[in-house]
């Protein structure tokens, strides 16, 4: 259905990475969502109020909240898509990681309520009349989430969007907790028991799970998280495709957004090629990132000895050094200076973020590593945390 609505609605519907293309489908699935459970909600409702059942009713009024949930992700959507401003220069692209925070918010506290209903459901018991018509209501429930959590899934997947694999999950956990109050009809039916409340709990620590699956989803992006390994791979063969790249380093990916992405990174070039044809190179890179991956990109050239054979021999035994402390090490930047009567080795050293050992002893271990090979050579050494 939502594949032939945005065949209808969304021109150059295949065109994911376009911004205007994927607001276009984040209002579409969130106008669908806010429709389906509506009338979730409605026939829900109607088959709790008729049996009796809490669980029935709090279930209901999930849908209710995830009616809300899909109308706050289609105000993110296109509040994301507006142009930036004088106040926001890169974007209000994050308003869609708020909008989909905001619906894990709900979906915590609608889990809460149920469950603090569901317990005065056990303390005080209540009378459940079982029909048919509910469960035939709940039964359609259950295949209407579990299509809402394949589009939800399959588009947000498509357009990299963690709102909507939230939404996803949201609505994976609604097709259990209604799998449950259906289980609590069926131990009524079979076996007289009263288990109303009970299994309102179920629903609600399946609810409340996928509010916390939620927010962990949509708050690290807000924080600043590390960008996808493909993200990288590609920045690196994109760079690395022109020969007058010997080396990238220091990638840092701000993240603003879906379509706002900021792009920082060295690339290391010979330093005798001559800085005016490099400097076409770096802006020809630069627009290749841009059209290629929908990122600003800013890069740092590195001036470094590409064809001095004494300079590149030493840089692989120094490589060989730090390789043997630790192989989750790595060095970028080697460069000689000084001259004959202060020789100075000077590069960087790029350590794991969280890494067991401070920047001291990993700089105290490579210089007496160094001290004993080549004691005529002073070493500058400054020690880095990995960004991707």
């Amino acid at each position: 259905m939502v594949t032939l609505l945005a065949g209808i609605f969304i021109r150059d519907a295949k065109e994911y990475d376009d911004p205007t293309v994927r607001r276009k489908y984040g209002m579409l699935c969130g106008a669908f969502g806010i429709l389906l459970n509506i009338l979730l909600f409605g026939f829900k409702f109607f088959a709790g109020m008729v049996s009796g059942s809490v669980a029935i009713t709090a279930d209901a009024f999930n849908n209710l909240s995830d009616a809300g949930s899909s109308l706050i992700t289609l105000v993110g959507f296109r509040a994301a898509g507006m142009r930036p401003d004088k106040e926001h220069p890169f974007g209000h692209g994050r308003v869609e990681y708020v909008s989909g925070f905001v619906v894990a918010v709900l979906v915590l506290l609608m889990g809460l309520e149920l469950l603090k209903d569901s317990v005065e459901k056990i303390i005080r018991p209540q009378q459940i009349f079982v029909s048919g018509l509910s469960v035939a209501i709940l039964a359609v429930s259950i295949l209407v989430k579990a299509y809402m959590a394949y589009y939800n899934h399959s588009m947000g997947k498509k357009l990299g969007s963690s709102a909507m694999k939230a939404t996803a999950v949201d609505s994976l956990s609604d097709m259990a907790a209604t799998s449950v109050v259906l289980m609590s009809i069926g131990i009524v039916e079979l076996w007289g028991i009263n288990a109303d409340g009970w299994c309102g709990i179920l629903v609600a620590v399946f609810i409340l799970f996928a509010g916390y699956q939620a927010a962990r989803e949509t708050i690290s992006p807000l924080l600043g998280v590390k960008p996808e390994p493909e993200f990288i791979d590609k920045i690196y063969s994109i760079v690395l495709s022109h020969e007058e790249v010997v080396g990238v380093h220091d990638i840092i990916v701000h993240d603003y957004g879906p379509g706002r992405v900021m792009l920082s990174l060295h690339a290391e070039v010979p330093g005798e090629e001559d800085i005016y044809r490099l400097h076409e190179v770096i802006d020809t890179i630069e627009g290749e990132l841009d059209s290629r991956l929908q990122c600003e990109s800013v890069i740092h050239m590195d001036p470094v000895e590409a064809h001095n054979e004494k300079v590149l021999a030493l840089r692989k035994e120094v490589e060989q050094f730090v390789r043997e402390f630790d192989e989750s090490l790595s060095i970028h930047d080697f460069r000689m200076a000084g001259g004959k009567a202060a020789p100075k080795m000077i590069f960087d050293v790029v350590t794991p973020q969280e890494y067991a050992l401070s920047d001291w002893e990993v700089r105290d271990y490579v210089e007496r590593e160094i001290a004993k090979h080549y004691p005529e050579y002073i070493c500058v050494i400054k020690v880095e945390k990995a960004y991707v």
